[in-house]
């Protein structure tokens, strides 16, 4: 049995946690002002893998939190990654049509419902993240921070957004890159493994693994998506493949080539899952997301 196929019961369940509570947490469309709850939600629910919640989610279980706690942790960092794609996805960044195989959300929406309804899953989320049951206020606060400084600036998937922008039509080097990669994906994703963490309350040698863990995750999961830009088919990613190259992107593969980007994405991996040796199997679910993220073909 492949990695993939071994996590995916994992995903699953966590998924439908994550899915329920997001459904609960969310206005309903019906309620005034509808425009924007529509939106909200048709980007929320247009499918994903919510790989985000589930890190937090098994980072958290892995060092004894509740799913009381890590499912609405989970569906806050959902929102700030959906919010994400929908800012991304705007005609004044990447002007993409398609998201997760369904239009994006300006062309369903219109821009300005779209900029509103990312607004609005982003301003949820800390709503969200503030009203954490069974922490306290300096771990509330611990957490909230934690999760600020990943989506913002200087370090975060801002600035990333920002360096990535700019370093299109150009010539990139290696530190760029990794520049890029590590705050425009890599931060978030680091955030959501720390985060877990930070709900369980973990002790310092803890967090320093999960820590490690995040970070080679997370820059194997953008060279994965770099390559799969090349190698993958629109219908497969649930977006239009191949826009990288036209756009001159700063990526993993425009840089090394197609096998050494997967060499270094399976070295980083590798690296990934010895961080969680001193877990034995208890960390089998994460060492398994590891391997997922770069098998995956969308």
């Amino acid at each position: 049995m492949t990695p993939t196929a071994r996590v995916r019961p994992a995903i699953d369940e966590a998924r439908g946690l994550v899915d329920l509570e997001l459904d609960r947490l969310l206005p309903a469309a019906d309620l005034y002002p509808q425009s924007v709850h529509r939106a909200m939600r048709h980007s929320i629910f247009a499918g994903g893998k919510r790989l985000r919640p589930i890190l937090a989610i098994e980072s958290g279980r892995l060092l004894g939190a509740q799913d009381a706690v890590l499912v609405p942790l989970g569906a806050a960092l959902e929102m700030i990654h959906t919010y994400s794609l929908i800012h991304d996805d705007l005609p004044a960044l990447d002007n993409d049509d398609l998201r997760r195989g369904q239009p994006t959300c300006h062309r369903a929406f219109g821009e300005a419902t779209a900029i509103l309804a990312g607004d609005a899953l982003l301003t949820l989320a800390f709503k969200v993240l503030a009203q954490l049951p069974a922490l306290s206020a300096d771990a509330g606060v611990t957490l909230i921070r934690e999760v600020a400084t990943a989506i913002g600036t200087p370090d975060g998937m801002i600035a990333g957004q920002v360096a990535d922008l700019e370093a299109s039509h150009e010539s990139t080097t290696l530190a760029t890159l990794e520049l890029i990669h590590r705050a425009k994906t890599g931060a978030l994703l680091r955030a959501c493994v720390r985060a877990g963490a930070l709900a369980a309350r973990a002790p310092l040698e803890d967090l320093d693994r999960l820590t490690l863990y995040g970070e080679k995750v997370g820059l194997a999961f953008q060279i994965a998506d770099d390559l799969l830009d090349v190698l993958g088919s629109t219908a497969e990613l649930g977006k239009k493949a191949g826009k990288d190259r036209p756009q001159s992107k700063a990526t993993y593969p425009a840089l090394y080539g197609i096998e050494e980007s997967r060499r270094i994405a399976r070295k980083l991996v590798d690296e990934a899952r010895a961080a969680l040796e001193a877990y034995g199997v208890r960390a089998a679910p994460l060492r398994e997301i590891a391997d997922f993220l770069i098998e995956r073909t969308s």
